[in-house]
């Protein structure tokens, strides 16, 4: 403040100064006042550098000093007060690219610890240093390198747990040997080929009665129609009930190993409904009958009650119903693979584990059992963070949702998004374009994307996702010279600068960008218009089947491997004891 002080009183003294010279100088001059002013602007330096120290004191000299002084402090002070309101160079808008200066305190010094996104940008997996959440959202059109530019560099990283949807099933056999080689526990979960699959059982992961109405929830979310998902009716109302009331009996009922698909399945069989005899009752009936005898509160004899008050035509309709939702389940490998679990879904915070889930991106049969793998993964992560870890997991899980649009709806998963950050879960759907996710969660589909704090635009030639992409980046201010001339006798050319806002990429632009180029945003960061990651570069490519075939995992062979491996312990247990026996 001082300092401050004494520069406004050297500043109000040379105003006052050189006021009062000009005042002096105008007095002492003869002629008009264009001759006087003239004057006084070739000769007022020469005029003070004469006689420095000399100040007139008239009266009138000390009055336009005065005024002077008063006049430019008026114009600081309205400048002071204007400068907020005015952007040079910025009015229309102050978008610009990003640079390496802008990324830097994302990046962790240990180059495995950072989550790839482009050749120049990436970020620290620690949330605690970055202040942003993992989860991200990348959208790339069809052949825009979503796999090849984002998941399998990411996945070279080795730094999770990883959770990933596998279309067509080809990262699996390409990256599986070098997860295996750096000591990961390797799962996977055919819907393509059940004979390459591990056995998944949704029973396994039953705790309580809410478990039951996620599960049931899940299954008529994702084996309903469009207009079924808009309006549940009494049809589907009911078949919740009914599907509530079996599993809740097959869970608190029956032993371990008949929880599964199978028996509910053979129950739904054991179903009889006749419309012209309300009286008729099938052995289940009976079955529930016995239950409420000894437990009238049962949960499970509390939603067959419910459903038991259909008449015997509407049972029968509720029936057909059940077994046509159910009907995936007539085939014979769905059952067996259903049977038991082996994915231990609970686990994959415990230790480095990666869970490959394979789907068909051209069937969405099966798709129901994901989105119930995926809503059943999240809620036992959550639970165990929680009740055993203080909140945290050990090990971060990254789940990396390839062809997110196709796994199915996961229930409240904009909720899910927000809330699994928190206990060392992060979440990065990968899709198409933007309408894929407006298509599959509707009015929720900003929720799921403002909770991404990072966004991996690959290219996409979708006009809306184009716009929305283009309006993300912002405007910038341009300055813009317009030209007019006018032709005849009297022509002339006049030139016109304006300052105007522009896109700092067009929509149009958006989609010519170079098949190399991609687009990143990251939370209160400029955004970054950069190259790809180059897969080549990284230092495990040579590890993956895309450098050598030597490097291809082959899941068959694994698995007749452990079978092979399992019977020749069996076979020694055996002959040990029967040695011991002669002995």
């Amino acid at each position: 403040k001082k300092e401050k002080l004494i520069f406004t009183s050297i500043a109000s003294i040379i105003v006052f100064y050189i006021f009062n010279r000009i005042a002096f100088l105008y007095q002492s001059l003869e002629g008009d006042i264009l001759t006087k002013i003239n004057f006084i602007m070739d000769n007022l330096s020469k005029s003070i550098l004469e006689n420095i120290f000399f100040i007139d004191k008239t009266p009138e000299s000390i009055l336009i000093g005065l005024v002077g002084l008063i006049g430019v402090f008026l114009v600081v002070l309205y400048n002071s007060f204007t400068r907020n309101n005015r952007l040079e160079g910025k009015e229309h808008g102050s978008a610009e690219w990003g640079s390496a200066t802008d990324i830097k305190p994302f990046i962790d010094k240990n180059y495995e610890k950072n989550m790839l996104l482009t050749e120049s940008e990436r970020i620290s997996i620690d949330t605690r240093k970055t202040l942003r959440n993992n989860n991200i959202l990348v959208v790339g059109g069809s052949g825009s390198g979503k796999t090849r530019f984002f998941v399998k560099p990411n996945l070279m990283q080795l730094h999770t747990s990883y959770v990933i949807t596998d279309p067509k099933g080809t990262l699996l056999p390409e990256c599986g040997k070098m997860l295996l080689d750096a000591d990961y526990n390797l799962k996977y979960f055919n819907t393509i080929d059940f004979s390459k699959s591990m056995h998944y059982n949704p029973f396994e992961y039953i705790r309580k009665e809410k478990d039951i109405l996620k599960l049931v929830n899940t299954i008529i979310l994702n084996t309903s129609g469009e207009g079924e998902k808009c309006k549940e009716d009494f049809w589907i109302k009911a078949e919740r009930l009914l599907y509530q009331a079996l599993v809740g009996y097959i869970y608190y009922e029956l032993p371990k190993e008949d929880r599964n698909f199978s028996t509910l399945l053979y129950l739904l069989n054991q179903m009889e409904a006749k419309e012209d005899n309300e009286e008729f009752k099938n052995p289940i009936d009976i079955i529930f009958e016995d239950l409420e005898s000894k437990d009238e509160g049962h949960f499970a004899v509390r939603q067959y009650k419910k459903y038991k008050q259909a008449a015997g035509k509407t049972a029968k309709s509720i029936l057909i119903s059940c077994g046509a939702r159910l009907s995936p389940f007539d085939i014979k490998e769905l059952r067996e693979i259903t049977e038991y679990d082996e994915l231990e879904l609970d686990t994959l915070g415990d230790n480095k584990q990666a869970l490959f889930i394979i789907i068909d991106d051209t069937d969405s049969t099966f798709n129901f059992l994901v989105a119930i793998l995926y809503t059943q993964m999240f809620n036992v992560l959550c639970n165990k963070a929680d009740n055993e870890y203080k909140g945290r997991l050990p090990v971060h899980v990254r789940c990396l949702l390839d062809e997110f649009a196709n796994i199915g709806q996961i229930p409240s998963f904009e909720k899910l998004i927000a809330t699994v950050r928190s206990r060392e879960i992060s979440v990065v759907p990968i899709v198409q374009n933007m309408a894929q996710i407006k298509g599959l969660y509707k009015e929720q589909a900003g929720t799921i994307v403002g909770n991404c704090d990072t966004t991996l635009f690959l290219g996409s030639g979708e006009e809306e996702t184009q716009k929305s992409i283009s309006a993300r980046v912002g405007k910038t201010t341009i300055d813009h010279t317009a030209i007019n001339i006018s032709k005849g006798q009297s022509g002339s050319l006049s030139l016109n600068n304006q300052i105007i806002a522009r896109d700092l990429i067009t929509p149009a632009e958006v989609g010519l960008l170079k098949t190399d180029e991609c687009l990143l945003f990251i939370r209160g960061v400029k955004p970054f218009k950069s190259k790809k990651f180059k897969i080549e570069k990284h230092k495990r490519y040579k590890e993956l089947a895309d450098y050598s075939e030597d490097n291809r995992y082959d899941v068959l062979k694994e698995k007749n491997k452990d079978i092979l491996d399992e019977k020749t312990e069996i076979k020694e247990i055996e002959l040990t004891e029967e040695i011991n026996n002669l002995v």
